[in-house]
């Protein structure tokens, strides 16, 4: 299925393009500069809480100015912090404090980058709004799709499934159809000062930073046990929140005597008793899921009534794996997997696909065990 063309609707309309600093935004605008908008730059600043951050940023927008200027575009800077903060970081903190592992990355780019950004870009005479994500949008029948990028290894679609239909229409994504390799070569031949910039890792605004020393910056440590499934007591944790299903660093958990030497891995949160249980091996059953139930479900096609097959990821960092989704009257989905899938996460979220077309995703509520989960004793 071929990604919709990036042509203007008429001559001289305006795209104001989201300008991080990196390559992938400086060549999403050079290409749609090649194919005769009128293109502007936006640099967002969404989180101004530490100095680390606030040099990341420093530097970030340097860069957006170095490729402003090298490709003749007038480059915009507003911060959105307020906004991140209340649309994003809020539900972020009230996840873990709950004990679940949210993505915020998701809300970001529906609240944010495709929320307020795509507000301000209107405000700038945009009739459209441009990432450097690795997407396509593609046609449909029911107005654009959402497609998955070309490049299997950065397909960015997962991020982008919260999208509303109305936010798509008014969307640019030039990067879908390249390879990341592509991607740098034309930076490179048109003299983009980011051309060999490394890519940016980690969550949206927490970076390279160590995840539990940023967390404890906002959320108390409350100590609790460590327990094997049997009522082992193995350890002492530092706060539920702090950890996630499927975890095996930073548990401080040495061999034991009597057990073999294999790795721990968080299997399940007790909030009732705060206390961390923990188990053996990668393939131990109690990480595996045969199941979940979602939240309401968010539809980029016409919505489903009966059940149906598609192919399903749970994170990121997954390839899709088939399943078979029930609707529920209420707007809840229940998936079904056909082979049982590691440390499914509440919190999460389910994204389900056909083909290449993304059909929409929901939080993950609750996991469907292949084997009841074990409270510590």
């Amino acid at each position: 299925m071929s990604a919709l063309p990036i042509a203007p609707p008429a001559t001289g309309a305006r795209v104001i393009v989201g300008l991080s600093g990196g390559v992938d935004s400086a060549v999403a605008a050079l290409l749609l500069q090649e194919g005769g908008w009128d293109v502007q730059g936006l640099f967002m600043s969404n989180w101004e809480e530490d100095d680390d951050a606030w040099c990341t940023a420093a530097r970030d927008f340097q860069d957006a100015r170095a490729v402003a200027r090298e490709l003749g575009i007038t480059l915009h800077r507003v911060s959105f912090a307020a906004e991140y903060r209340e649309r994003v970081f809020r539900h972020f903190l009230r996840e873990h404090q709950a004990g679940r592992t949210p993505n915020p990355d998701v809300l970001c780019n529906r609240e944010i980058k495709f929320g307020v950004a795509l507000e301000w870009a209107r405000r700038l005479g945009g009739s459209h709004f441009a990432t450097g994500h690795y997407a396509r949008l593609l046609p449909a029948t029911d107005g654009p799709a959402l497609g998955k990028g070309v490049d299997v290894g950065k397909d960015q679609s997962y991020f982008l499934h919260a999208l509303s239909r109305e936010q798509l229409a008014a969307t640019l994504l030039p990067l879908g159809t390249l390879l990341k390799s592509e991607v740098r070569q034309r930076a490179r031949r048109a003299g983009l000062p980011v051309f060999d910039k490394p890519d940016s890792t980690g969550i949206c605004f927490i970076g390279e930073r160590p995840f539990r020393e940023f967390l404890g910056r906002y959320l108390p440590r409350s100590p609790g046990p460590i327990r094997s499934p049997e009522g082992e007591h193995l350890g002492t944790h530092e706060g539920l929140p702090f950890y996630t299903l499927g975890q095996r660093a930073g548990l401080g958990i040495g061999g034991r005597a009597g057990r073999a030497a294999q790795p721990w891995y968080v299997a399940a949160k007790e909030a009732a008793s705060n206390t961390l249980i923990v188990v053996q091996g990668g393939d131990h059953p109690l990480l595996a899921g045969a199941g979940l139930i979602t939240g309401s479900w968010h539809w980029l096609s016409a919505p489903r009534h009966a059940p149906f097959g598609a192919r399903l990821k749970v994170r990121y960092r997954q390839n899709e794996q088939p399943a078979l989704l029930t609707p529920h009257a209420d707007g809840t989905m229940h998936v079904a997997f056909e082979q049982p899938q590691r440390a499914v996460t509440p919190g999460q979220y389910a994204v389900a696909y056909e083909g290449e077309r993304c059909l929409g995703g929901a939080v993950i509520e609750a996991v469907t065990a292949v084997y009841p989960r074990c409270a510590a004793a």
